[in-house]
């Protein structure tokens, strides 16, 4: 069985014009489809057309829509009174709020009126295709086709298989997508998908270190932008999206992943959960906020103190890009320790005690620089406990000379860019080699997504594949803990000396 999806008179339900429902039909309707919308609520499915036709009216008059476009898309968009209207529909697509047993009665209704070959499928972000098509007598040609808000905007969308999804099903929807101008990944019937799992590593490794009192929530937001690239910090897109959001979904992809440590929520997000402060749409979360809705930052820089710059240090003098920092800054370096001046090193994965003990360095003057990214930005420096803090003030000043900003954090094993980022191309890494989508698919679906500056597996490389896979080693041996295995799939090409993209 199969489905040209490129036939003139193709013809696509849309059930539910909400926020997303409005953009499906859009984009459907643009892409010289015939999309016919319904609601359930009286004259939803028509408000919803004329919001549509203005938008639309609206690019018309800047320019980046012509009028002949115009006319086109409000002839492919119709209005259905009744599910009954979808009689001769060739795809349904169901985009109603997210309850498992209401969309489980739609599909049921809609199995009733539509023929046996149409498709099926579900705008769902969150419930597993599966249990929607469950009592369906033609599981088969249900599937999932996940848009992201707002659909006219995003780009991507994820076509769902769950288990009984016909490969023909999956082979239309992803062509339906790119008629739709969308960028298609297919993606298994997982807990949140491709997109919402692999965002979880971001937020939950931030809790993780604020959890661990290495940092605030504004160091490791401002870390991630500056030296990273990121838009915003995962502070930030948490207050932004909604801890009500958020937090429900961090304990979903955990219960469904049956406890994964790598996935464990925190306590401290459920307390902001349970204390109603969800971000920007109260006024308060991990940030406050002002009466015109801007986040008041309590910053991030160290304040240099008034003490003179160190003009020498002491360091790994094989390390070029550590003396060629401090040789810009105008310091003269020391191949020996003279007793009295900073020792800086730059550890990858360790902390700054584990450095200072190993290599038997003085851990009250050693001091460990992160490297990672763009360092004229941003760097960050940790110490040992106990360090003295007037060496410390010293060679804050030194690396401010440069004119990049410092972030002064508690010691920690890879800082916060290097864990940050190691466990983020981590689980894309095991996302690929468990099958959720293909290692292209995965970094395709993180950027337009959720605007990474690279995917999963590319920030592997980014990091280097090895240094990203020792990253993780050292953190597991440090903390004991689970969360830090790598994946296997990181493993094999770090040990292969290969690109963390290399398919299987």
């Amino acid at each position: 069985m199969t489905l040209d999806i490129n036939r003139p008179d193709l013809c696509v339900g849309i059930v539910g014009t909400g926020a997303m429902g409005r953009g499906i039909a859009q984009v459907t309707a643009q892409g010289g489809i015939k999309a016919i919308m319904f609601d359930a609520a009286p004259g939803g499915a028509a408000k919803a057309r004329g919001a549509i036709l203005e938008t639309l009216k609206g690019l018309v008059a800047r320019g980046r829509l012509s009028d002949a476009d115009l006319a086109r898309t409000e002839a492919n968009l119709t209005v259905a009174d009744k599910l009954a209207d979808f009689a001769g529909c060739h795809v349904v697509v169901e985009a109603v709020f997210e309850n498992l047993e209401v969309k489980q009665k739609l599909f049921g209704e809609l199995e009733a009126v539509v023929k046996p070959d149409t498709i099926l499928a579900s705008n769902t972000s969150s419930i597993r295709i599966a249990s929607i098509a469950r009592a369906l007598k033609h599981r088969d040609r249900v599937c999932g086709m996940h848009y992201f808000n707002p659909v006219p905007l995003m780009k991507l969308v994820e076509v769902i298989r769950a288990a009984d999804t016909a490969q023909w099903v999956v082979a239309a929807m992803s062509e339906l997508g790119k008629r739709q101008t969308r960028v298609p990944v297919v993606v298994g019937d997982t807990p949140g998908f491709l997109v919402n799992l692999g965002g979880t590593a971001i937020g939950t490794e931030g809790l993780r270190i604020v959890q661990e009192g290495r940092a605030s929530p504004a160091q490791v937001d401002a870390v991630m932008r500056d030296t990273c690239g990121f838009r915003m910090g995962p502070f930030e897109l948490m207050d932004l999206t909604g801890i009500d959001v958020n937090f429900p979904a961090r304990k979903i992809i955990y219960e469904g992943f049956f406890h994964d440590r790598r996935m464990t929520p925190s306590p401290y997000h459920e307390s902001l959960f349970q204390a109603g402060r969800l971000g920007r749409k109260t006024g308060g979360g991990w940030y406050a906020y002002d009466d015109k809705g801007t986040k008041v930052d309590p910053g991030a820089d160290h304040v240099t103190s008034a003490l003179p710059a160190s003009s020498v240090v002491v360091m790994d003098t094989h390390n070029r890009k550590l003396t060629g920092l401090i040789a810009a800054d105008g310091a003269r370096m020391l191949g020996a320790d003279d007793g009295k001046s900073p020792i800086l090193v730059a550890p990858i994965g360790k902390d700054c005690t584990t450095m200072a003990i190993e290599m038997g360095l003085d851990p009250r003057r050693t001091i460990a620089v992160d490297l990672t990214g763009d360092t004229a930005k941003r760097l960050t420096v940790m110490t040992a406990p106990g360090a003295d803090g007037a060496v410390l003030e010293s060679a804050v000043a030194l690396l401010a000379k440069s004119g990049g900003k410092v972030t002064v954090i508690k010691d920690s094993p890879g800082f916060i860019a290097q864990r940050m980022c190691a466990m983020i191309a981590n689980l894309g890494c095991e996302m690929a080699m468990i099958g959720i989508a293909s290692a292209q698919d995965v970094d395709t679906a993180m950027t337009l997504g959720l605007n990474y500056p690279r995917g999963p597996l590319a920030l592997a490389d980014w990091l280097g594949v090895r240094e990203c896979h020792e990253i993780l080693v050292q953190a597991q041996a440090i903390t004991g803990d689970d969360r830090y295995r790598p994946s296997q799939w990181l493993r094999r090409r770090a040990m292969l000396g290969m690109s963390a993209t290399t398919p299987e």
